[in-house]
């Protein structure tokens, strides 16, 4: 009975919480850099699960994949090649990747995907304690603003749902050292920050399992960046070119290009 009385109460406020940004007179929202609970490590090997799952709920239904999928296909149609070798950053237990893996092999493209992650136990699905990297991936437990890479290691450096937890300045940091260890581009698959988004996300929150995922969703969103901020940090770059489009969703895909956008087979992992 305890429990039940504190999910109606947690409930209660979230929707205390939807009303307030359903009636305010604007639809802008500055961003607020908010902790957030999988970041900390707060949380029980099985709840650490439990998000993942939810994240990958998230991705497969509101746009996480297509997002990335998309950006992959457009570098491979640009650069002219059909085996590529892929960074994914904050990978967690590589479900992203993987997935993407698979959508891109129907389209005869290969990709070489490794991981890296601040937290080893998250590249071990999500800290269910496996003896190995999931999904048969290289995978690296280091800092993503100081890659343990040797310069153009990858043809690209992919990051999903990462960027919103780093500041301005961090976020200029690691897109020039993602552009450091990448031959090709750098791809950035994240939020954008909006009301109508936090809307939705508090409706959605009754899908997801893990009490983690109904902290950090809400925190996600407000600390996304909006299309033109995010363009104003990529200006910033190392980048030659920069390609920004919004997404399903309230999703943005973001491809930093090292050298201008053409053919560049020369690259390509063989």
């Amino acid at each position: 009975m305890g429990d039940g009385l504190l999910e109606l109460s947690g409930l209660l406020r979230q929707l205390r919480v939807l009303f307030s940004v359903l009636w305010s007179p604007s639809l802008l929202m500055k961003r607020q850099s908010i902790a957030e609970l999988l970041d900390t490590d707060s949380g029980t090997p099985s709840e650490i699960a439990a998000t993942f799952a939810d994240l990958r709920l998230i991705n497969r239904r509101f746009g996480g994949f297509t997002t990335t999928e998309t950006m992959i296909r457009r570098v491979a149609q640009a650069s002219g090649c059909k085996s590529l070798s892929l960074l994914e950053v904050a990978a967690g237990s590589g479900h992203m990747p993987k997935a993407i893996q698979h959508r891109m092999l129907a389209r005869g493209i290969h990709l070489q995907v490794s991981l890296l992650d601040r937290v080893w136990s998250h590249l071990h699905d999500g800290g269910n304690g496996n003896s190995g990297p999931t999904n048969g991936f290289r995978a690296v437990a280091g800092d993503a603003l100081a890659l343990p890479f040797r310069d153009e290691s990858f043809d690209l450096v992919s990051c999903n749902l990462f960027a919103h937890h780093l500041s301005s300045e961090q976020t200029v940091q690691f897109v020039n050292e993602a552009l450091r260890t990448c031959r090709i581009a750098v791809l950035v698959n994240d939020l954008v920050r909006h009301r109508l988004h936090l809307a939705l996300v508090y409706v959605s929150l009754p899908l997801f399992r893990s009490r983690i995922t109904w902290h950090d969703a809400p925190a996600s969103v407000r600390q996304a960046y909006t299309l033109h901020e995010m363009h104003n940090l990529f200006e910033q770059t190392d980048a030659s070119q920069v390609e920004i489009r919004k997404r399903y969703l309230f999703r943005m895909g973001v491809i930093a290009w090292k050298n201008a956008c053409r053919s560049q087979k020369d690259t390509c992992t063989t």
